[in-house]
């Protein structure tokens, strides 16, 4: 591998540390800092393959905090919805889609931002709908966590229990892209020296994520997650008004 894939591989580390801490998974920091690397559509494919090594990892380490009723009830739409969103990027422009990234995560902060101590209704149409718009955003535009992790706060699970029952949920969909994604070439040959670097990223950032959540409390543990979609809507708005012009194209 050149110098750069060593400095993707060190980023992708501390992406899924903090996606494990967070629980919403690393593809919320991970798409913005893979696609300082790679194009947009390659991007779509590193991560999800990664994210099936990272979700594997995350339910071997939590596996006994699963929640199954919610899990189904979230993740059956998402994987259905994230086939639609995957398809949809063979038709879409990758600058358009950026910058529906983009904007996404923007609102999403902001909405975060005046309604922190505001949950969703625990209520099983809360969770279809959930389910929806984050697998249809996770094949569209790469990361759907935030959406899925805003759902799955209204339920009060421990955070154990929040991050088991998520990655089984984001397995599902990551799986479902994944195939979508490489069938169209996303994927390409010459990055499958990637993939046991991303699996032993996987497996290092997951421990090391679950070590540092024995020593975080509850409420710290909802800072984090808020403090990762917000830092990661900024950069993502920085980046493209600064270089957006140029990936637009």
């Amino acid at each position: 591998m050149n110098e750069d894939y060593y400095l993707f591989a060190a980023l992708a580390l501390v992406c899924e540390v903090i996606g494990t801490v967070s629980g919403f998974g690393s593809s919320i920091l991970f798409v913005p800092v893979a696609s300082l690397f790679f194009d947009f559509k390659t991007v779509l494919g590193i991560t999800a393959v990664f994210h099936v090594f990272s979700n594997l990892s995350k339910i071997a380490l939590f596996r006994k905090g699963i929640n199954r009723n919610v899990a189904y009830k979230l993740g059956i739409p998402a994987v259905i919805f994230v086939i639609l969103g995957a398809w949809l990027t063979t038709f879409l422009p990758s600058g358009e889609i950026e910058l529906l990234m983009n904007i996404i995560l923007v609102l999403l902060a902001a909405y975060l931002i005046f309604n922190f101590n505001k949950t969703l209704k625990q209520t099983d149409a809360n969770l279809y709908m959930g389910g929806t718009a984050s697998g249809l955003l996770a094949g569209l535009v790469g990361t759907g966590g935030a959406i899925r992790g805003l759902t799955l706060a209204a339920f009060n699970l421990p955070k154990e229990v929040f991050i088991a029952t998520s990655a089984i949920i984001d397995l599902g969909v990551d799986f479902s892209r994944a195939v979508v994604y490489v069938g169209y070439g996303y994927f390409k040959n010459e990055y499958l020296v990637l993939i046991p670097f991303l699996i032993g990223i996987s497996i290092l950032g997951s421990y090391i994520g679950k070590l540092i959540l024995k020593r975080t409390s509850e409420k710290v543990f909802r800072y984090i997650v808020l403090s990762v979609i917000v830092a990661t809507s900024i950069f993502q708005a920085v980046k493209y008004f600064t270089t957006g012009s140029n990936s637009a194209a």
